[in-house]
């Protein structure tokens, strides 16, 4: 009985994972667009691919961080083409 139950976690441990992986592809791609984005965006993009090869349950999030990583990757090149820099600039 003890057997079982140890081979019933390790099942649904991958299923939490990816579901964590999810939600983290999504946070790191919404940070992603205030800060940090030349690092934030890819890996918001590589957390969300991975999550659906792994068969996430929040598939809706992991989309959402894939496209909001995209996001953050135009808008560093947006950065980039307009004033040569990989930063905010508030002031003018």
């Amino acid at each position: 009985m003890n057997l079982s139950a140890s081979v019933g976690r390790r099942t649904a441990a991958p299923g939490r994972q990816a579901d964590g992986m999810a939600v983290a592809s999504f946070v790191l791609g919404l940070i992603g667009l205030l800060a940090f984005n030349l690092i934030l965006g890819p890996s918001a993009l590589v957390l969300g691919g991975i999550a659906l090869a792994r068969g996430t349950r929040r598939r809706g999030r992991a989309l959402l961080g894939i496209g909001l990583g995209v996001a953050d990757l135009i808008v560093l090149a947006a950065l980039v083409s307009a004033d040569n820099t990989v930063s905010w600039q508030l002031t003018g």
